[in-house]
């Protein structure tokens, strides 16, 4: 059932399920489904922040079918098809040297690994909308409005559920008229599939030391705009990437453009969060971005009608964390399963959430807090891991430039294959690479003219975000003094990093100081991972706020 629950009883309550889901993504829906096609008895629930299903996703999407033809053999002739209506037609990469000049890579010269032949253009938050009616109808519960506020723990440091947050709290701490106390949801097994940089997923990391032996996650962030073009602009299912300008050259990034049935393009920037420069705007590298005749030749008829912004993972197969804990387990980008060479990674999410829920079915008798090792062994011998490792070297072949890393994906698209004996690893903590602001060359972005390019304000109203405005402050500043060090030290790079100009430096008789603008939140999670030394912990906020991406 797909309800949103609400809350009637003073007194916490709790409810008890075999399964417990937490994300209604594409690994979390993609378990849901599974568990019940293998058991039906099991009961299921997927709990969701968002106040809609799909209302937080946000991805590309070039989607590539292999998980989806496993789970449904036979959805092309399904009554009620998934909306993957647009197969790619045709696929484009071009390197843009500067504002103007590009080159188009012949076609020839594609390795195999990054070709889209057979994939689908896609609104990812549209096919989760489909799949949670898929889940719905196989008798799985999804809750939306619910977040996940923290893990509920046995008396032996196990998981056995999560508790959720209250609703109706003021920002001074109060109840409310309207306060709704949360629900404990407990559960045999838990399975996380938050997304990147989940927040209890963080924290379940943290507390059994999951990334003991992989290297540290390393992030990007997507920037995305939605367009309305007229039919002489459009080309169903076009896919064009790009590397280079407007980015400088040691800077990780590249964009995609992608013409979704009918007359709409899906555009895109990704820039690595480990970028040195304080000054440099992802969003204003966005907009800068399609000035350029290869983009904007597309959109110059065409307008603007969505906006969003979401961090995605980058490490791959060499940041792994271990995928199971007393009680649970990691699913999709939760775990860190997007293929950055392939620049996908929904059907990955899905495979793994296959691979949890048929792990729980082949127990006889889970206990609740049971930790199911089999599962990391699925994902180990699934296509998951053959494809992360083959392209393991990519991200890190970029550590001296956007050459090296073009110059060393062909080599491995069509010389070495993944065989290479070697590995090569480059994480920076994201929060500590930056240039200090007297070593930090200046950038200078021009003022957008609301036609093709916009002011971040003009443009976050597309995104539909929105929040009770008297509620406590989800994003928690855990060190007093980390606004003034960033100030003095990098003169405050998280008002250009945020995509929804979250953080401000105001003038005060006391010299600046840090305005937060937590409504504007797009809940994208930048600003937990490229924060100067760490000072903001993102948190959930109260449930059903937040963006609303239907469509994208």
């Amino acid at each position: 059932m797909l309800k949103k629950f609400t809350r009637f009883l003073f007194s916490r309550e709790k409810i008890q399920y075999d399964v417990l889901i937490v994300g209604a993504g594409p690994a979390g829906l993609s378990a849901a489904i599974r568990i019940k096609e293998l058991d039906p008895n099991k009961s299921v629930v997927v709990i969701e922040k968002s106040g809609t299903l799909g209302g937080h996703i946000l991805s590309g999407n070039c989607f590539q079918p292999t998980a989806m033809n496993e789970l449904f053999p036979n959805w092309e002739k399904m009554e009620n098809k998934p909306p993957l209506d647009t197969p790619v037609s045709e696929d484009h990469f071009h390197i843009l040297w500067n504002e103007k000049l590009s080159l188009q890579i012949p076609h020839m010269f594609y390795p195999s690994t990054i070709r889209n032949h057979g994939n689908y253009v896609i609104s990812l938050g549209d096919l989760c909308v489909w799949m949670g009616e898929q889940a719905q109808a196989l008798g799985v519960d999804i809750f939306t409005s619910t977040a996940g506020a923290r893990v509920i723990f046995d008396e032996k440091d196990r998981v056995i559920g999560v508790a959720t947050g209250d609703m109706g709290i003021a920002k001074n701490g109060e109840k409310k008229s309207n306060y709704q106390e949360g629900i404990d949801i407990v559960a045999n097994q838990t399975i996380l599939c938050e997304g990147a940089r989940g927040s209890i997923t963080e924290r379940v990391i943290e507390k059994y030391n999951l990334r003991k032996d992989c290297e540290p996650q390393s992030y990007g962030i997507g920037l995305k705009e939605v367009w309305e073009v007229p039919p002489e602009d459009f080309k169903a299912g076009l896919v064009q990437h790009t590397v280079g300008w407007p980015l400088c050259r040691n800077t990780y990034g590249g964009s995609f453009l992608y013409h979704k049935n009918t007359n709409q393009i899906h555009l895109g920037l990704v820039v690595g969060l480990d970028y040195e420069n304080p000054n440099l705007s992802p969003y204003q590298e966005f907009q800068n971005l399609k000035k350029h005749p290869k983009i904007s030749r597309f959109l110059k008829n065409g307008t603007c009608i969505s906006y969003g912004a979401r961090v995605l993972n980058e490490g791959g197969y060499f940041s792994i964390p271990k995928l199971t804990f007393p009680g649970g387990m990691l699913a999709g980008c939760s775990a860190g399963f997007l293929n950055v060479m392939k620049i996908k990674g929904s059907h990955n999410a899905m495979k793994s959430g296959m691979l949890a829920a048929e792990t729980i079915c082949a127990k006889q008798n889970v206990e609740p807090g049971q930790e199911l090792v089999e599962y990391e062994n699925a994902v180990k011998s699934s296509w998951i891991y053959d494809e992360l490792y083959r392209s393991r070297n990519f991200k890190g072949s970029f550590k001296y430039n956007i050459y090296s890393g073009l110059f060393y994906g062909a080599f491995d698209g069509f010389i070495s294959k993944g065989r290479e004996p070697w590995n090569i690893k480059s994480h920076v903590k994201e929060s500590e690479s930056y240039l200090t602001k007297d070593k930090a060359p200046q950038i200078k972005y021009e003022k957008p003219d609301g036609k093709l390019t916009f002011d971040l304000l003009d443009n976050l109203a597309r995104s539909g975000t929105n929040h009770e405005h008297d509620q406590p402050a989800h994003l928690k500043v855990i060190k007093e003094a980390g606004p003034k060090e960033s100030i003095n030290l990098y003169d405050g790079p998280e008002q250009r990093f945020c995509p929804a100009k979250v953080y401000e430096f105001i003038d005060t008789k006391e010299g600046k100081k840090l305005q937060i603008n937590a409504q504007n939140c797009l809940h994208c999670k930048t600003c937990d991972i490229k924060m100067p030394k760490d000072y903001i912990r993102w948190t959930v906020p109260e449930a059903g706020g937040g963006p609303n991406y239907s469509g994208m």
